[in-house]
């Protein structure tokens, strides 16, 4: 792995942000990155890494201050993220997953919920996961089958949640349920302790990459959770979900945009050194124009996920502009990750080299929060309409 932190000409809005974006690269690039093809080899998880984020005051980066938040906007906060996941997918992930599962509290949550929690989920220490996915409801969401049944003051939770960032290691959970009919409209979101009591996590799957996060099944049965712990409304969970998968998106288009800056680096830095006929393989016109075309998805990739985080820090819809960025950014990284194996050749393919690691890594950035094939779906919409059937 080239020693270089990848040093993107940002545009950032204040020079508290400048200074913040130093900070990321600086712990990226000393407590991140030399440790990550090692760790994920092994299928360590870096805990101690999201606690040393969790004590700079970078995992609550876009919530408020009042409650331990990072008073960040949007553009900010996803700038960070491509950072972290520029030194390692696991921890960029990570963070955008914790986001997440602070996002129906800080957005839903009463003052009082959001004051007795926030604080410690913000900056606290602690780790959250998001748990929508089940083994048969993934796509199709809003055919989820987990109940919450009322039990006097309680809810008793009970249900499989599949495909769970952090399942197993997480301090806590937003959880979905069917509290009412079949639909959307039958559905609340909860906040779940990891150490409640008929929790458990199943073994984590074996992936093809991101082995270091695990990503576990949830079996909850009987799970007792006090009503005080129900964010929003009954029935209004699953507005809560869309509206969280809006934000994430964003997340996972600033994660693969960092993965494709990574890969772009290690290829550039290849073919400058690399010669072949007595020159640098840089100078050759087939593999400049490769490294020409990676530039370039990583350029649109980066304008594209930052022009719908700023209609979002306006207040403005971005659902649209989301779903594109989560497309573009996602393909452009998977796109960019194999030309980048290509560059090395036969190298890019063996372990000694960290491409063929970010290209693994890529694939998965397709599926999560919404295939590709869903946010085409989610533009569609948007242009035409729902389809008549």
């Amino acid at each position: 792995m080239t020693d270089r932190a990848p040093q993107v000409d940002r545009s950032l809005p204040t020079e508290e942000s400048r200074d913040l974006l130093a900070l990321v690269r600086e712990i990226a690039q000393r407590e991140i990155r030399p440790r990550a093809a090692e760790e994920e080899d092994a299928g360590g998880f870096p805990r101690e890494v999201f606690t040393l984020l969790s004590e700079a005051g970078l995992l609550g980066l876009p919530y408020a201050g009042e409650f331990g938040g990072g008073d960040q906007p949007y553009e900010v906060y996803l700038q960070v993220l491509e950072e972290l996941a520029a030194a390692r997918l696991t921890v960029g992930l990570g963070v955008s997953v914790h986001s997440l599962a602070c996002h129906g509290l800080a957005g839903y949550g009463t003052k009082e919920q959001q004051g007795a929690h926030l604080p410690a989920m913000l900056g606290g220490g602690l780790l959250g996961a998001y748990c929508l996915s089940e083994p048969a409801s993934g796509s199709d969401a809003a055919s989820l089958t987990t109940k919450a049944v009322r039990d006097g003051g309680d809810w008793l939770i009970t249900g499989t949640k599949a495909w769970i960032t952090h399942g197993g290691v997480a301090d806590f959970y937003t959880v979905l349920a069917r509290t009412g009919a079949q639909g959307p409209k039958g559905i609340t979101a909860f906040l779940v302790p990891g150490d409640a009591e008929g929790l458990t996590a199943a073994v984590p799957e074996k992936k093809m990459g991101m082995k270091g996060s695990p990503t576990a099944q949830l079996h909850f049965d009987g799970v007792r959770v006090p009503d005080s712990r129900r964010i929003g409304e009954e029935g209004q969970g699953f507005s809560i979900a869309l509206a969280a998968l809006d934000a994430g998106r964003l997340g996972i288009a600033a994660c693969a945009i960092g993965v494709a800056q990574a890969a772009l680096d290690e290829a550039l830095a290849y073919a400058l050194d690399r010669k072949q006929f007595g020159h640098p393989i840089a100078d050759f016109q087939g593999l400049r124009f490769m490294l020409a075309d990676m530039a370039t998805k990583i350029e649109a990739g980066r304008a594209l996920y930052l022009a719908a985080a700023r209609l979002r820090d306006a207040g403005k819809p971005f659902s649209r502009q989301a779903a594109m960025a989560k497309l573009f950014c996602t393909d452009a990284a998977m796109a960019v990750t194999t030309d980048a194996v290509q560059v090395l050749g036969g190298y890019g393919y063996t372990a000694d080299f960290p491409v063929e690691r970010l290209m693994r890594e890529a694939k998965v950035l397709q599926i999560v929060e919404g295939t590709n094939q869903i946010q085409r779906m989610v533009i569609a919409r948007h242009l035409a309409g729902p389809e008549s059937r």
